[in-house]
């Protein structure tokens, strides 16, 4: 019997891992599981890995050994993208009892019956050109904001990534059964939704319709304050994207664009589809419509083919561009990609350096964007958690707020003035208050 056994759940890697995990989750509380802390002992352990880089293997054999540290006699089950790409390895890991691949992982339930441990573990692999269907997957939890993934898989195989191989073609659900899983959001109490996938801008591949029709229709759903467009490849960032976006009341002047690599030669090797002068077009644009947006960048330093003159000039042009913020990532070699085939490889010392760098500008560009915003009224959603006296929330433009913990402000919109930069790198708020527009501290 499985009813009022405890689950527990270990998620690494991206946003829309988080999401699927929330949803695996909820279909064990329909079997009957209590769900509890993966610190915590469990009749099951289910890990949502990452491939991305070999950093993110090393991780998810850290976490698989450590909830086996936690109760050797439970049940492990390992899924998502390391399942999928490198299933043998780990079901060599001592303790592993389960390893599905990308298209068994939402039919867990079925692989688990009573939860024996029969000394040798089952693998479940697919064939990730066979990975057809698209599974509806949402975050709901503590937090105010959903995760709510529109669509997953990519087609675009650029030559340092594994994603294609580990999450198949690119596939979504139709818009209106996006738009029907956002109103169910919206009915559990959510007021921002994040939409998230691999490559969310080439949603509709699969249903032959747009990216930009379906935010049209999700500004519709009632109930949702604010909706933010998760990481969007910059050639498929259209001009009417971020037209619309500019006059939405809803959607938010929040960006996250992945750059990859700041030289034409480097973003060439990659096979990226856009070119910097592309990309620079992109940010002129959001800035000339939107001048207060916050705008992440993904970056990699140090990838095969990128010598010095390489760095130094991408160093150069990122530093120019008006960014708020760099997620930098050194180079890693993946198993099966095509970039081992460039001879050129930059060693790992080497690798590191560009990205220290490359963080250093980051926090620089971080606190600018910040500094310019201190004084200004805004917007913020607060979130439910008290972190020793405190919470936080964030504005439409993504600057994280800090005020002192009061329970009646979770999940809460409220307006504050920017009051300054604390020493943990957050913006402190103060409560405006609307009746006698006057500013006043927000106190216990």
């Amino acid at each position: 019997m499985l009813q009022g056994k405890k689950v527990a759940f270990y998620t690494l890697g991206c946003k829309l891992n988080f999401s699927e995990t929330s949803t695996i989750g909820r279909s064990f509380k329909e079997m009957g599981f209590e769900t509890v802390k993966h610190s915590e002992k469990a009749d099951i352990y289910v890990i949502n890995t990452c491939s991305v880089t070999d950093q993110a293997d090393k991780k998810c054999r850290q976490a698989i050994k450590k909830v086996i540290k936690t109760n050797a006699n439970a049940f492990i089950a390992v899924i998502g993208c390391y399942a999928q790409l490198k299933p043998e390895e780990i079901l060599s890991i001592p303790g592993v009892d389960l390893v599905l691949g990308a298209n068994e992982k939402f039919n867990i339930h079925k692989y688990i019956d009573h939860l024996e441990k029969k000394g040798t573990g089952e693998l479940h692999p697919c064939e990730v050109g066979s990975v057809k269907d698209f599974h509806t997957s949402y975050s709901m939890g503590d937090r105010t904001r959903c995760f709510l993934k529109i669509q997953d898989g990519c087609n675009y195989y650029c030559t340092y990534c594994t994603i294609p191989y580990a999450r198949g073609n690119s596939r979504n659900n139709s818009i209106n059964e996006t738009v029907e899983q956002a109103r169910k959001v919206a009915e559990q109490g959510a007021k921002e939704i994040i939409l998230t996938g691999v490559n969310i801008g080439d949603f509709g591949r699969s249903t032959k319709e747009t990216f930009l029709d379906l935010i049209k229709e999700l500004e519709k759903v009632e109930g949702i304050c604010r909706f933010r467009i998760s990481s969007i490849e910059p050639n498929l960032l259209s001009n009417e994207i971020i037209e619309f976006v500019a006059k939405s009341d809803k959607f938010v002047n929040h960006f996250h664009i992945p750059l990859q690599a700041g030289s034409n030669k480097v973003l060439k090797l990659m096979k990226r589809r856009y070119d910097r002068e592309l990309f620079a077009q992109r940010i002129e644009k959001i800035k000339s419509l939107l001048p207060d947006a916050f705008i992440g960048v993904d970056v990699i330093a140090g990838s095969r083919g990128e010598n010095e003159q390489d760095f130094d000039e991408a160093h150069r042009f990122i530093n120019e561009l008006p960014i708020s913020q760099l997620h930098v990532f050194p180079y890693s070699e993946r198993q099966g990609t095509k970039a081992l085939e460039i001879k050129e490889s930059v060693p790992v010392p080497e690798r590191k350096r560009r990205a220290k760098m490359l963080q250093n500008l980051s926090e620089k560009k971080l606190r600018a964007f910040y500094e310019e915003n201190i004084g200004k009224e805004e917007e913020v959603l607060f979130e439910g958690y008290n972190d020793k006296g405190k919470m936080y929330g964030f504005t439409k433009n993504y600057i994280k707020v800090e005020i002192p913990y009061k329970q009646n402000y979770s999940n809460e919109l409220a307006f504050v003035k920017l009051h300054e930069i604390n020493s943990n790198g957050n913006v402190t708020g103060l409560l405006v208050d609307e009746n006698q527009f006057q500013f006043k501290p927000i106190l216990e």
